[in-house]
């Protein structure tokens, strides 16, 4: 959800403004994490708000802003964000809302929730039961170079051409055999990648496709070649789980590499048409 932040028009809980973690419909059967100060759930309707207050000196629109440029701040924020959402989640379907997003008085947190409660209703009814993976594909560009004459016909072809050769063409023949393994190389990473991303497709309920990240975020030296949430059932994420294991072992010689990870916040799932609060 995008956070929209005006001036408030009602004072609450001595000025601070409410910070919302997420939502639930009912309340968990376990205590609120007690390491989060001022942590808090509010009853509206027949949802549960997790919320705490805070200042204005951290969330205003201006000092957010700047906030966000302070790396500790951010890191400790965010973490505790989506570890409250997660804790939650142990014991309750939960609606997450982004990190920083803020409503300035309890009227206008009452009147989100009354205008699209609705939506809410029918986002709680797609996600029960199911939980937010994530997968993310690499490849080991040198590894997958040295199969390609094993996987691509043309480049096989070219090899048989440049052992028949003089020396002189087979040269030539060898600097276009340096080209197309490149050109083929690309070929099945995109191949492979939507290969595996329709097996995972297969045993999800529903599926987001994310930017691919380059390596200076995510600190590898192999491609991405896949970056997708999943919303699964959580009678499947075992088999989930384990297709990495069989991809692997079918394909592990290829330079492929599977990283699942979650469960998460079903941020990629959740879908209301926001207007200004």
């Amino acid at each position: 959800m995008n956070k929209t932040r005006k001036q408030p028009d009602v004072d609450l809980m001595d000025n601070n403004l409410i910070y919302i973690y997420c939502l639930s419909e009912s309340q968990p059967q376990c205590d609120l994490p007690a390491d989060i100060s001022d942590l808090n759930v509010l009853r509206v309707m027949d949802f549960c708000v997790y919320l705490k207050p805070v200042s204005e000196e951290e969330f205003s629109e201006e000092n957010f802003k700047r906030n966000l440029s302070d790396i500790k701040w951010l890191e400790t924020n965010a973490r505790e964000h989506i570890s409250v959402i997660s804790r939650i989640m142990e014991n309750a379907t939960v609606i997450p809302f982004k990190f920083g997003t803020i409503f300035f008085s309890e009227e206008r947190l009452n009147k989100f929730i009354s205008s699209y409660s609705d939506s809410l209703v029918e986002n709680f009814r797609q996600i029960k039961g199911k939980e937010e993976w994530s997968v993310r594909i690499y490849c080991d560009l040198n590894a997958l170079s040295q199969e390609v004459s094993h996987l691509s016909e043309e480049v096989s072809n070219l090899e048989n051409q440049i052992k028949s050769s003089l020396p002189g063409k087979a040269f030539l023949l060898n600097r276009k055999k340096t080209e197309l393994i490149q050109k083929e190389t690309e070929r099945l990473c995109n191949h492979y990648g939507q290969e595996y991303f329709n097996e995972y497709n297969r045993i999800s309920d529903s599926t987001s496709l994310n930017n691919l990240l380059p390596e200076e975020l995510t600190g590898r030296k192999e491609k991405m070649i896949l970056n997708a949430a999943c919303l699964v059932r959580k009678e499947n994420v075992d088999a989930f789980r384990g297709k990495a294991d069989e991809i692997f072992k079918k394909d592990g010689t290829l330079g492929f590499s599977i990283e699942v990870t979650g469960p998460w916040p079903a941020f990629s799932f959740i879908s209301l048409n926001e207007k200004v609060i």
